[in-house]
C-alpha cells in the first residue's frame, strides 16, 4: 500500500456547526507531514470527510453517508457527563455515568486483517487532565467487542477529590495497539464540578446547570442511594432496557404543549417541572412517547412546580396520554407505573424507587480519522479538532478561518484533492484551481486568503 511519503493522514469530522458557515462543495481534511516545511506537496489523502453536525441535534441523529462503510475510516467516541461531583476526604464519588469509549468504523477491520491479532487488539487508558495524577488515578480500559462490531468499554472508578481545587477539567483518554504502539491522545469535552446537586431555583447565573432542549441527557435510578443497585436508562437493539453496565444518550426536547396530542412542535429554551418533552435515543433514533417531567422529592412527584430542571435532579416522567402512568423499570425491563394520588397533598402523587430518575447533562465527543497501514512515528497527541469554518470580507478577496483546537505546524490542510500550502506562523502561497490561496496559523485558527485570478 502507498505510504503517502510518510506521512500519517488525519481525517477529522467537525465537532460543531454555526449557522454562519458557509457550505462548501468541497471536502476539508486535515493530516500530519512528518516531512520537512520546504518539502514537495504529497499526494492527496485517500479519504475525506464532510463537515457535519455530528451528534448536534435530534432530527440528524443517526444519520450516515450511504458509501460510508467502505472507507476505511476509524472513529472514537467519548461519552461524558457535563458535571462531576467531587469526592471529599476519603470517600470516592465515582463519575455517574462513567465515562464510556465505543471505537467503530470500517478501518479497525483493515488493521485487523492486515496485523496480527495479538498486534491489532486494542487498550487503553483514561485519566483527568492533571499532570499531578499518578498511575493509580489512570483507569485501564477493558473492550468489549458487541454484536455491531463496535468496541465498548466504560471507566467505573474515575473521581475528583477535594485536594484538586480546579472548577473545571477534561478527561484523557490514551489509546495503544497490543505491540504498545501509541495511537494518540483524545481529550472529553469540559466537565464542570460541582459539591453537591443545587435544589435551589436556578438562575441566568448558573445556566450551565439547567437543562436546555435538545441537549443529550443521560437518566439513572439509584436505590436506596446505593452505588451498586444503579440502573441507566438505555437501549439495546431497538427496546428501552434498565442497564447495569451501559448507559446511553439521549435528546430531550421540550415539545409545544399548544400542539394537537400527534403533532411533535419543538420548543427552543430551558426545560422546566411542567413541560412535555420526548426522549430520542441519539444513535438508534428509537423515541419514547412524549412525556411530562416531573420534580420529585422524597418519593413523592410534585405537580405544581415549574422551576427549571437542574443537574442531577431527581425527576419522574409522566406520560402525556395516560396521566397516572410514570415511566418506570422493574429489574432490567422499562415499564408504565400506575402512581396513587397522595391522601394528604393532591399536588403530589405516590411513585416507587423505579419511577424515580436522576437526570444529568452530557457530552458525546466524536474523533473521525485514517490511520492507514503505516507505521505511526510521532503519535498523534492530543488529537487535532475542527470546530468551525468562518468566512470574512467578500468579493475577490475572503478570508476562511478554520477554528480549532490541538493545531501544530505539521497540520496540511486539504480542500477536496487540493493541498492548502503553509501550515505555519506567517503564510505561504499556493495555486489552487483557479484561485490563490495562502494559509496562516494563528492562537489555534488558521487563515486562508482567497484571491481569484484575473483571468
Amino acid at each position: 500500500m502507498v505510504c503517502f511519503n510518510e506521512i500519517h493522514q488525519l481525517i477529522l469530522r467537525s465537532r460543531r456547526v454555526t449557522e454562519t458557515e458557509p457550505k462548501y462543495g468541497a471536502e476539508l481534511s486535515l493530516e500530519t507531514d512528518g516531512a520537512e516545511p520546504n518539502s514537495p506537496p504529497s499526494s492527496p489523502p485517500s479519504f475525506l470527510v464532510r463537515l457535519d453536525p455530528g451528534f448536534q441535534g435530534c432530527q440528524l441523529l443517526g444519520t450516515r453517508e450511504p458509501a460510508r462503510e467502505d472507507h476505511a475510516d476509524q472513529s472514537i467516541v467519548i461519552l461524558h457527563a457535563k458535571v462531576a461531583q467531587k469526592s471529599y476526604g476519603n470517600e470516592k464519588r465515582f463519575f455517574c455515568p462513567p465515562p464510556c469509549v465505543y471505537i467503530r468504523g470500517h478501518g479497525w477491520r483493515v488493521m485487523q486483517d492486515h496485523l496480527k491479532d495479538s498486534v491489532y487488539r486494542v487498550c487503553g487508558y483514561m485519566c483527568l487532565d492533571s499532570s499531578s495524577q499518578s498511575q493509580a488515578d489512570t483507569f485501564k480500559l477493558l473492550f468489549d467487542e458487541q454484536p455491531n462490531s463496535r468496541l465498548f468499554a466504560c471507566a467505573k472508578s474515575l473521581f475528583i477529590s477535594d485536594q484538586d481545587k480546579r472548577k473545571h477539567f477534561r478527561l484523557v483518554l490514551q489509546l495503544f495497539l497490543g505491540n504498545r504502539q501509541e495511537l494518540g491522545s483524545f481529550q472529553s469535552r469540559m466537565i464542570k464540578v460541582i459539591s453537591k446537586p443545587s435544589q435551589k431555583r436556578q438562575s441566568m447565573k448558573n445556566a450551565d446547570l439547567c437543562i436546555s432542549s435538545c441537549s443529550r441527557v443521560a437518566l439513572f435510578n439509584r436505590l436506596r442511594s446505593q452505588t451498586v443497585s444503579t440502573r441507566y436508562l438505555s437501549v439495546d437493539r431497538g427496546a428501552f432496557i434498565a442497564s447495569a453496565r451501559q448507559w446511553t444518550a439521549f435528546t430531550i426536547t421540550m415539545v409545544d404543549q399548544r400542539a394537537d396530542q400527534g403533532d411533535f412542535v419543538l420548543s427552543e429554551g430551558f426545560i422546566c417541572y411542567g413541560c412535555v418533552v420526548q426522549l430520542v435515543c441519539t444513535e438508534s433514533e428509537v423515541a419514547l412517547p412524549p412525556m411530562v417531567i416531573r420534580k420529585v422529592n422524597k418519593q413523592h412527584a410534585i405537580l405544581d412546580v415549574d422551576e427549571p430542571v437542574s443537574q442531577l435532579h431527581k425527576c419522574a416522567f409522566q406520560f402525556r396520554d395516560d396521566p397516572h402512568a410514570y415511566l418506570c423499570l422493574s429489574n432490567d425491563s422499562i415499564i408504565q407505573f400506575q402512581a396513587s394520588p397522595s391522601v394528604r397533598d393532591p399536588s403530589r402523587v405516590l411513585l416507587n424507587d423505579g419511577a424515580c430518575w436522576t437526570i444529568i447533562g452530557v457530552e458525546a465527543v466524536e474523533f473521525t480519522f485514517n490511520q492507514g497501514l503505516t507505521c505511526i512515528q510521532t503519535p498523534v497527541s492530543p488529537f487535532p479538532v475542527i470546530t468551525g469554518l468562518e468566512v470574512n470580507g467578500g468579493g475577490h478577496v475572503a478570508m476562511l478561518e478554520i477554528h480549532g483546537e490541538n493545531f501544530s505546524p505539521h497540520l496540511k490542510v486539504w480542500f477536496g484533492n487540493c493541498e492548502g500550502q503553509g501550515w505555519t506562523p506567517g503564510y505561504k502561497g499556493a495555486y489552487v484551481g483557479t484561485g490563490y490561496r495562502a494559509l496562516q496559523k494563528h492562537s489555534g485558527i488558521l487563515s486562508q486568503n482567497i484571491s481569484h485570478d484575473a483571468s
